[in-house]
């Protein structure tokens, strides 16, 4: 399974290295949602959360399927603006007055591309005018807690006043504690976007590419880059840019940006990061013998992301409710899911902190 972009008579001027301050406060919050996905990052998680003010982190609650489950494409809206050419603004400030630049449509459905299952590499409906996909957004809502529920409604009745809301959060994110990190994460950024530059000018785009990460691979010959990663999904160039924009919060998180109708974007990690030693022989083997199902697997990489009721992964999967439920029963079992029960939804979800005593390796293939 892999995610391929056709680069035929992609210029080398159409291609960029740029950091994004917005992409970058995205991964921050993602960090704080889920320090289960950045075992490097704990101090720094740590250090924040301790110093949050308690308002700011109830809001951070609000909206948090835009980052704590995935990574939401609101927070690379350049790839989005009309034309297809538009780089990251320099500040934060630059970046969110692109994010202004996205119409009302392409808001909603990049914040509810995950909760209503839309579209995502091809032309869609508008959710906005469709009553059925409002109807589905609004029931996987409320699976997902009141909270979800209450914003996503809000989200759809009045896009302007969300988008007034967020813009807000998250400059008072960057007051609160983004601000500081970044004037340390730019610098290492800038320098790692010079490097993929040189690579670019001097030895050519497969060397600059490759170099963004063992798991894309270039076949010049047939135009095309394919990412190694648990999902499929396909993209063209056309007369677009190809924009690799660098994360030092990032890892394991090798995200690619392949939506209909936008810039395509490959959203990389630098730097490093230590995860725990594995676990006991025993429990080893029955993990490892739990996740000898491609199903399994499958059905992991969704848990990896986000919560799910069982009759939400009997849709994803075209599966039964009883074979879904026996493989979720065998990963349970070996410890490798939890679930909890919120009013008369059972949810399931990955233990990423389990996953990870398996080895860096799987993991990374999991949130790819």
């Amino acid at each position: 399974m892999s995610v391929s972009i056709d680069i035929a008579g992609l210029r080398p001027e159409r291609l960029a290295v740029v950091p994004s301050p917005l992409a970058e406060l995205g991964m921050a919050l993602h960090a704080l949602s889920e320090a289960g996905h950045h075992p490097g990052l704990q101090g720094w998680v740590t250090s924040v959360t301790a110093r949050l003010d308690p308002h700011l982190a109830d809001r951070m609650c609000e909206a948090d399927f835009l980052w704590r489950t995935t990574f939401s494409d609101l927070f690379l809206p350049f790839a989005g603006v009309p034309g297809g050419n538009t780089l990251p603004g320099a500040t934060l400030a630059e970046d969110l007055d692109l994010l202004d630049k996205l119409t009302d449509e392409q808001f909603v459905d990049a914040a509810l591309e995950f909760t209503c299952a839309l579209p995502y590499a091809t032309q869609g409906p508008a959710v906005l005018a469709d009553a059925e996909l409002h109807r589905r957004a609004l029931e996987l809502a409320a699976a997902r807690g009141p909270q979800q529920l209450r914003f996503s409604e809000r989200l759809l009745a009045d896009p302007p006043r969300i988008r007034s809301w967020l813009r807000q959060f998250l400059q008072d994110c960057d007051e609160a504690f983004f601000a500081e990190a970044w004037s340390r994460l730019r610098h290492q950024l800038a320098a790692d976007a010079r490097h993929k530059t040189d690579l670019l000018r001097h030895k050519g785009l497969t060397e600059a590419l490759t170099a963004v990460s063992p798991a894309v691979s270039v076949d010049e010959a047939a135009g095309r880059i394919t990412i190694d990663k648990l999902r499929q999904g396909h993209t063209v160039i056309k007369d677009r840019s190809l924009l690799l924009v660098p994360t030092s919060l990032g890892r394991p998180h090798l995200m690619v940006l392949h939506r209909h109708g936008w810039q395509p974007v490959l959203h990389y990690p630098v730097g490093s990061a230590d995860l725990a030693a594995p676990p006991a022989v025993d429990q080893l083997i029955l993990r490892m013998t739990a996740l000898s199902h491609p199903v399994r697997i499958q059905l992991c990489r969704n848990l990896a992301r986000s919560t799910y009721t069982t009759g939400e992964l009997v849709q994803i999967h075209g599966m039964t409710a009883p074979e879904i439920s026996r493989h979720l029963g065998v990963l349970k079992k070996a410890g490798l899911i939890t679930t909890r029960r919120r009013g008369r939804y059972v949810l399931h979800q990955l233990d990423v902190t389990a996953v990870a005593r398996l080895g860096s390796d799987f993991l990374e293939a999991l949130l790819r």
